[in-house]
């Protein structure tokens, strides 16, 4: 199989540098090796857009999140993606955070971010009541927002299949070599040939380095962050996302509401060998409680709807490394993209698209399709707006999922999109269908017959999240015929 660009991973920013490359007249593929855009990284973690004060002045990082931050409003209004800029406060419990906060104070006006101030103790508990009284001092970041990171991955995956991108799910990478005419990459679904090769793998992207140019320089630290999600039922704590001073394991736990009004509470930072070990445990949902009760002291999970974690890709010297694979010719890497990576990623595609464009002599299109916001959520309409709605389309009438309010025209529709879902988790994240409190109890077996019904499968291979997930093993009459066969 032949195609001018190839892109190793779909996460956020692999999907953004295709959606900004698609501007250019080249042939595009994203492998994924996941069942689904959006599978790693860009689905578990904080959404949090981050100012850019923690980033070390003169970092990449640094560079890449304050451009970011600063073009997350509009980027995400072009998209239809759900932002919100809530500001974050960071906290000084003892003299020596005091001093953490002051330097992260003047690293912050370093790194040209705005809007930052430092507040004292009668400030912070008039701005958020429910704070640790013993609080001495904070850091206001006045642009941290919030996002949310896989609804951003599957527009712009959308976005760039419209231009002509395309998907190829279900393909991990097995090997890299180098050919005279460019690159040879072999999946289990055969072997790609292109002549231009980026690098977006995220936990995998240092051995995809490696890989490409033969020798081992990059090495990722697998670094995996446990959450708790509280339903939205509750009223919000607090309005900021609430940081604690970070360590040298990251920016801390963290009290945050999300975009679409949860409370999430996380992550932890465990160092591990598996990358693909999301396992939640009970010792680190213990320790992000313990440390939530520092800034929260009357934290409670009774309305807790799930946990998940997530594996940030530490690499080893601490920094991004972007741009192209040095002594490898058509190579390009993002490697090491961690948290403030979902930030980051705007940047990081604008900057590394007009790179290689730049490069490799692509030329623009003459035509470019713009991005088509999504319908407004059912569950956000006015009652007008929801009769107009049920009007326009009498699916819209059929309530699915009862707890987040979601139809069955938004759920055929998030089947239809150009990458659109196929399995269970896939319509959850791209409707919230199965998100609520009852975490699909209710509607997974009608959100099911749906995908069977769109996707023309049988019930029997369907899957939750891909792979091996499956939710019906056999039929009843199989059963009893098996039965009776015994």
């Amino acid at each position: 199989m032949q195609t001018d660009i190839l892109i190793i991973g779909a996460g956020v920013v692999g999907c953004a540098l295709a959606r900004d490359l698609s501007r250019y007249t080249a042939g595009i593929t994203v492998l994924e090796a996941a069942a689904d855009v959006a599978e790693g990284a860009s689905k578990a973690n904080s959404g949090i857009v981050h100012a850019g004060f923690d980033a070390h002045a003169g970092s990449v990082k640094a560079h890449y999140n304050v451009r970011g931050a600063e073009m997350y409003p509009s980027y995400c209004a072009e998209l239809g993606v759900p932002y919100r800029q809530n500001g974050a406060l960071v906290l000084a419990f003892s003299p020596e955070d005091r001093s953490t906060i002051e330097a992260l104070y003047r690293q912050g006006l370093d790194n040209g971010v705005k809007g930052l101030r430092i507040l004292e103790r009668d400030e912070i508990l008039t701005l958020e009541p429910l704070t640790n009284a013993q609080v001495v001092c904070a850091l206001l970041a006045e642009t941290s927002g919030l996002v949310s990171p896989y609804e951003l991955t599957f527009a712009l995956a959308d976005h760039a299949a419209v231009n002509g991108v395309q998907f190829q799910l279900d393909t991990p990478v097995t090997a890299v070599r180098r050919e005279d005419s460019g690159w040879t990459v072999a999946t289990p679904r055969g072997e790609w040939h292109c002549r231009i090769l980026i690098n977006c793998a995220g936990a995998s992207s240092a051995w995809i380095h490696n890989q490409m140019t033969g020798r081992e320089e990059h090495h990722i630290v697998n670094r995996r962050g446990q959450y708790w999600i509280l339903d939205h039922a509750s009223p919000l704590p607090f309005r900021h996302t609430m940081f604690q001073c970070p360590t040298k394991m990251g920016k801390g736990v963290l009290v945050a509401p999300t975009v679409h009004g949860n409370v999430l509470l996380g992550p932890t930072a465990e160092d591990i060998d598996d990358p693909l070990d999301t396992a939640t445990t009970a010792q680190g949902l213990d320790d992000v409680l313990q440390a939530c009760r520092l800034t929260w002291p009357q934290v409670n999970v009774r309305t807790a709807v799930t946990n998940f974690s997530g594996i940030r890709a530490h690499e080893e010297k601490g920094d991004f490394i972007i741009g192209a694979v040095q002594g490898c010719k058509h190579a390009y890497e993002t490697v090491g993209v961690e948290s403030p990576g979902l930030t980051s990623a705007p940047a990081i595609a604008a900057e590394l698209s007009a790179l290689i464009a730049a490069a490799e002599e692509l030329a623009k299109k003459d035509s470019w399709v713009q991005a088509k916001p999504l319908p407004k959520p059912f569950n956000e309409m006015t009652p007008q707006e929801q009769a107009a709605a049920c009007a326009q389309d009498p699916l819209n009438g059929r309530l699915i999922c009862r707890c987040e309010v979601v139809t069955e025209a938004e759920i055929r529709r998030a089947i239809r999109r150009p990458v659109g879902a196929r399995s269970i988790d896939g319509v959850k994240r791209r409707t919230r269908a199965g998100m609520g409190r009852c975490q699909g109890g209710f509607c997974a077996p009608r959100v099911a017959e749906i995908l069977s019904e769109e996707l023309q499968l049988p019930m029997t291979q369907l899957t939750k999240n891909g792979g091996d997930s499956l939710l019906v093993t056999s039929t009843l009459v199989q059963a009893m015929k098996e039965a009776q066969t015994k």
